[in-house]
C-alpha cells in the first residue's frame, strides 16, 4: 500500500504522518507537493495539519486552490481514502469535499490539549478497528477548531451517519459537539484532533493508532482481492 501526505507551505505534521506510515505501518509514503497534478500511485491520500499559507484569508482557502487539491477530488469521488486532520480537515471543507466550515474558537484563543472522543460511527474505511461509541484519548491543537454548520447540512450529517468522532467536553463550541465528519460515502474524513500524535505510550495514548490501522486493514483486504 502506498500513500501520498500533501504538503503546502506552513504544512508542520507531515513528518508525525510519515513516521506512522512507515516505522509503524511499514507501507510506502511520498511527501506530495501543492503543484503534483498526478495521484495515481496512491492507494490513500493524507493532509496533515499545520498552517498552510499561514492561514491567510482563512485556514486551508489558498491551499484548497492549489492544482493537487483538483486531483484529491478527483481520487476522492473514484472512492479513494482520504483523510484531512487538523489543517487538513479546514482544506476539505474549504474544497467542498467536507460539509460545514471550521470557524475560531469560541474562546478566541488557540487550545492545545488532550481530549476525551466518542467514537459515533464505526462503519467506515478509516474507523473499522474502533468500537461503537468506544472513548479514545487523542490531542487537539488548534485555533480554528469550531465546526460549524447549518441546521439542513447538520440533518444530513446525522441521517447519513456522517459525524464519526465528537468530544465528550466539547472544548471549542463545535456545534452538537463535532470533533470529525465524513462525507456521505464514507472514504473522506476529517477531524481536528491529531490521531497521528497517539500513537505511542510515550505520547499519552495510543488510541489514535486504530485509525490509520483501519484503512491498512482496508487497502491491504482490497490488493489480495
Amino acid at each position: 500500500m502506498k500513500v501520498a501526505i500533501i504538503v503546502f507551505p506552513g504544512t508542520s505534521c507531515e513528518n508525525e504522518m510519515h513516521t506512522i506510515c512507515t516505522h509503524q505501518l511499514k507501507l510506502e509514503a511520498d511527501f506530495v507537493r501543492e503543484y503534483e497534478t498526478n495521484l495515481d500511485d496512491y492507494d490513500a491520500i493524507l493532509l496533515p495539519g499545520g498552517a498552510s499559507y499561514g492561514d491567510a484569508i482563512r485556514p486551508g482557502a489558498i491551499a484548497a486552490l492549489q492544482p493537487v487539491m483538483s486531483t484529491v477530488k478527483k481520487a476522492a469521488e473514484a472512492g479513494k481514502p482520504v483523510l484531512g486532520i487538523g489543517n487538513g480537515f479546514q482544506i476539505l471543507t474549504e474544497a467542498e469535499l467536507l460539509p460545514g466550515v471550521l470557524l475560531k474558537n469560541d474562546q478566541l484563543k488557540f487550545i492545545c490539549a488532550s481530549m476525551k472522543l466518542l467514537v459515533q460511527n464505526n462503519e467506515t474505511l478509516w474507523t473499522k478497528k474502533y468500537e461503537q461509541n468506544e472513548k479514545i484519548s487523542v490531542p487537539i491543537a488548534h485555533g480554528y477548531g469550531r465546526y460549524h454548520c447549518d441546521s439542513e447540512t447538520l440533518q444530513t450529517l446525522k441521517d447519513n451517519r456522517q459525524i464519526l468522532f465528537t468530544y465528550e467536553e466539547n472544548p471549542n463550541g463545535s456545534i452538537e459537539a463535532i470533533a470529525g465528519i465524513s462525507n456521505r460515502a464514507g472514504n473522506v474524513v476529517g477531524m481536528m484532533p491529531h490521531p497521528e500524535r497517539a500513537v505511542e505510550e510515550i505520547l499519552g495514548s495510543v488510541d489514535g493508532s486504530k485509525l490509520f490501522q483501519s484503512i491498512v486493514s482496508d487497502g491491504r483486504q482490497s490488493h489480495d482481492a
